[in-house]
């Protein structure tokens, strides 16, 4: 369900709170679509939502909607502790889903929805049972809830739940989502299709949604921008693809999921040796600034080669060849985990139905100069 507004609305956020060992200290601008909020868990990401939502109080700072139209341009505060505004969670138009959904167990499906749709703070209009009735009717369509309004969330599945609560908050019409984790309830099997579902209703939204968490494929999947955090702190910021392909730093490497991280000594415009893995000599595709530390190579870029193919390319320029020796084999269910001796980490993909370890590894592996992730900052 779009939000129903002339305007496009845009979320400025600008505040600090001290928390338990560290001062969170965040600041961002989102539009239309979904922002994510990336980084391990206790880092200030709720605490984040909650400020924006009111459910808390930050120490300091700024939290505002402004709508843009063409030239003209409107703005809405909803938290400035130098002005001294602090809306009330209900005046803000900010929808909140909690990890659990925090469903009324006590009431069905229908008048969860219904919940919201009262008094002065539904834009909606028609404030009667009646009308109301009908809103939620709507929403139950809209959600795929047909036949369930009589069900209370104890007689629903976990996938139904999450359709109640965002048809509940959607319903009230808000200009902001938050969605704090909306999928660290669930059992791992319920996940994918919980976030094609998530996904497809977040198509159809025309508002500000901001999603916390500390699962790097929700918000690759997800999330058109994201923002990379870590005690308090923003790591990284940008659109989503791009902070995975370049994210800069070692930390926002490591929250991207890069697992094979190296310091690096500089021995050329464009080559350097990764002193972690050995001394391994590699070429890169741009030149290493003197800011440049460290050296990434995320775990599917390796090409396995055969020893004769290693022989042709040996001496080439950027033909990056790792020997391979001792290599220490995990199996999972989809694919093999293989840590060569220099302590680098490579999976390789492999049926449910493939056991054996024979011809698994090859002679030769290659990272393409392409793939290396050039990294600024310190290897924690």
């Amino acid at each position: 369900m779009a939000v129903k507004s002339e305007h496009s609305p845009r979320l400025g956020v600008d505040i600090t709170k001290k928390l338990k060992g560290f001062e969170l200290e965040i600041a961002f601008e989102a539009g239309v679509g979904c922002l994510g909020i990336l980084g391990p868990s206790g880092c200030g990401k709720s605490m984040t939502l909650k400020s924006i939502a009111g459910i808390e109080t930050p120490g300091a700072g700024r939290i505002a909607l402004q709508y843009a139209s063409g030239e003209a341009a409107c703005g809405r505060v909803l938290y400035d502790s130098q002005l001294k505004v602090n809306l009330r969670p209900q005046e803000r138009r900010v929808g909140y889903l909690f990890q659990s959904y925090a469903l009324f167990p006590n009431m069905t499906v229908e008048e969860n929805i219904m919940t919201g749709l009262s008094g002065k703070y539904f834009r909606g209009g028609n404030t009667t049972l009646a009308g109301r009735r009908e809103v939620a009717e709507s929403m139950m369509k809209r959600f795929r809830l047909e036949g369930l309004g009589k069900r209370y969330p104890c007689q629903l599945s976990g996938g139904q739940q999450q359709r109640v609560a965002l048809a509940r908050i959607l319903a009230y019409e808000p200009e902001v989502l938050l969605l704090d984790e909306p999928f660290s309830a669930m059992d791992t099997y319920l996940r994918e299709g919980l976030r094609l579902e998530l996904k497809r209703v977040m198509a159809g939204y025309g508002g500000v949604a901001v999603m916390v968490t500390h699962d790097r494929d929700e918000a690759y999947q997800l999330c058109d921008n994201l923002l990379l955090m870590d005690r308090g702190q923003v790591l990284a910021k940008g659109r989503t693809r791009e902070l995975f392909q370049n994210p800069v730093t070692c930390q926002a490497a490591r929250l991207t999921g890069c697992k094979n991280i190296s310091r690096i000594q500089r021995v050329g415009e464009r080559k350097v040796l990764a002193l972690d893995w050995g001394g391994l000599e590699l070429e890169t595709e741009l030149p290493v600034g003197d800011e440049i530390t460290a050296v990434g190579i995320r775990a599917h870029d390796f090409e396995p080669l055969s020893e004769a193919r290693a022989g042709e390319l040996k001496g080439t320029p950027g033909a990056n060849l790792i020997r391979v020796q001792n290599p220490d084999i995990s199996e999972m269910p989809f694919e093999w985990y293989i840590t060569l001796d220099n302590g680098l980490w490579w999976k390789k993909e492999k049926t449910i139905h493939t056991h054996e370890t024979a011809g698994v590894v090859p002679d030769w592996l290659r990272v393409a100069p392409q793939a290396l992730l050039l990294l600024s900052g310190q290897l924690l």
